[in-house]
């Protein structure tokens, strides 16, 4: 009889990736919701008409 296969463990590399990939969609989601907070913001959204308006209004 053979030995029994050792069992699959997560390697350090599989871990670190999960990591990452889990920091860049924490970090996407923290800048959407940071453009959704100004958005709310009445002041922000006339600044930002008259700043566009002021570029390409003529």
């Amino acid at each position: 009889m053979s030995a029994p296969a050792a069992s699959p463990t997560a390697s350090p590399s599989t871990w670190k990736t999960a990591a990452l990939r889990l920091a860049g969609w924490a970090t996407a989601a923290a800048v959407l919701l940071g453009v959704l907070a100004l958005y709310l913001r009445p002041g922000f959204l006339v600044m930002l008409s008259d700043m566009i308006w002021a570029c390409f209004g003529g």
